[in-house]
Parts: structure tokens; sequence; C-alpha cells
């Protein structure tokens, strides 16, 4: 299959059929004829702003006349204003009875969805046209290019496809293997974290353990605190001094006893002094 586009416009320039100026006035039928014939001599001279001026004047004074927008298509195409071209194409092709210019108007429709790359709709343009003229081998060839253009859009379109859907399914595997790596990563945290608090709570009871001593200390410490407190202070009793502990003398029976003995004393030395002058010698004096 050739890979040249065959874009050709089919022409149209002249013919005006008698269909077309039913239901319009004779006088502003022929004025649309001649502005035609005008804008095709103009376009001919490539003096495009007066051709396009008077084929507008011509479709305006005869909307049947089917030559003025055909032929205003193909100077629109030719300048690549494929969107003004395809809408004059597509008002001649519904304004045309003859099936010729329906023909030549979907050819050149088709033409114009080629150039924007728009294969399906082309394909349908050209069997529109070749129900008009099944003989035209021009349009047949163009149908064969846009069926096998359209063929390879649609591969690249399903390649793309499936590229994006494995991509799509890469990215949530990758998504989900990450996930995964997470979950693990937590796992062993939490694994570890639970050992260390075994382990903490294994020396956690051997502190208690040594300090079951201590802890006994501490409360042999406390009852006799305990007792401490429940026993009065020195001074909380202010008659404590004045009352004498059992086997304790007060200081007036201490005075007391001191006096006594000083005055046992006194008589024991009374005594030891009698007996010192009782026991003395003394001189006889004897008369010689």
């Amino acid at each position: 299959m050739p890979s040249i586009f065959i874009f050709t416009l089919l022409a149209w320039q002249f013919g005006f059929s008698q269909e077309e100026t039913n239901g319009v006035d004779e006088e502003a039928v022929v004025a649309s004829q001649n502005l035609t014939y005008e804008a095709n001599q103009e376009l001919r001279s490539n003096d495009f702003i007066n051709a396009e001026v008077d084929y507008r004047k011509a479709i305006s004074k005869n909307p049947e006349n089917v030559a003025a927008p055909y032929n205003l298509g193909r100077a629109y195409y030719n300048r690549e204003s494929l969107g003004e071209a395809f809408n004059r194409f597509k008002q001649a092709g519904e304004k045309a009875i003859d099936k010729s210019v329906k023909h030549r108007a979907y050819h050149n429709m088709g033409n114009v969805y080629m150039k924007n790359k728009e294969y399906e709709k082309a394909v349908e343009a050209y069997k529109e046209a070749l129900r008009n003229n099944p003989n035209d081998e021009e349009t047949r060839y163009n149908l064969a290019l846009a069926k096998e253009l359209l063929k390879k859009q649609q591969d690249e379109q399903k390649n793309d496809q499936n590229q994006d859907d494995q991509k799509e399914q890469d990215q949530e595997e990758q998504k989900d293997q990450n996930q995964d790596q997470n979950n693990e990563g937590e796992n062993d945290q939490n694994d570890e974290g639970e050992q260390n608090d075994e382990q903490n709570k294994d020396k956690g009871d051997e502190g208690d353990k040594g300090n079951d001593k201590p802890e006994e200390n501490k409360e042999g410490e406390g009852d006799k605190k305990k007792e401490q407190e429940q026993q009065p202070n020195k001074g909380d009793r202010p008659d404590e001094k004045k009352q004498p502990r059992p086997n304790q003398l007060s200081k007036q029976q201490i005075q007391n006893l001191l006096e006594a003995m000083q005055n046992e004393e006194k008589k024991v030395q009374e005594k030891l002094e009698a007996k010192k002058v009782k026991g003395a010698k003394v001189k006889n004096e004897k008369d010689w």
C-alpha cells in the first residue's frame, strides 16, 4: 500500500443545476451566480480577500447556491484554514442535490479529517463520497489509506494504554512492596520493643528481690519511728520534771539526805573528839 497521501481537492467551479434555483427569486439567483463567477476569477488571480467577499455575497443572495460555499471551502483548504474549509464543504454537501456534487463535497471533507488525523471520521466521509460515486478511484484509494492509518492509530493507542496499565500496575506493586517493607519494619520494632520490655521486667523483678532487706529495715525503722511518735515528747508534759522517775530522788529529798549525812558526820566527829579527851593520859601531881 503506497504511503503517499492523495488529498486532491475535487474542483467544481462553474456548474449550476436546475434544483439550485427552486424557491429563490430569479434575479437573486442570477446575481449569486455572477458573484460566484467573479470570485472564481479573483481566486485565479490570487486575490483571496476579494474572492472571499464575493463568495459570501453569493451565498447571501442565494443560500441554495452550492458552488459558492464549495469553492470557498477549497480556497480555505489551500490556505490551511481547515476549520473554515470543513464548514463550507459540509454546507455544500448538505445543500447539494446532484450526487456528483455530494461526492466532491464528502471527498474533500474526508481530506480535512485526514489532515487532522481523525482517521475514523475520514473513513466515514470517504464512504459517503463513494456512495454518491462508487467509481472514483481516488476516493477509493483515500478510503483504503484512511483504514490503514486508523488501524495503526488504534494499535498505538492500545499499546499506549497497555503501557499505562502496566505502569500503573508496577506502581501499585511497588506501593504494596513498600507497604510490606514498612509493615515488616514496624513488626521488627514491635518485637524488639516487647523483648526490651521483657528484659526490663526481669531486671525490675531482680531489683525488687535485692531491695527486700532494705525494705524490712525501712519497715523496722518505720515501726520504731511510730513507737517514738506514740511516746509523748519531753516538752509536751510540764509535770515531768516534778514527778521523779522510779528509784530517782527529788531535789528536796537529796537536800534532806545531805543534811542528815552532815548531822551524822557531825555526831561521829563529836564522838571521836570525846574519845580523844577521855583516853588522854592525865598527869597526876605528886606530893614529894
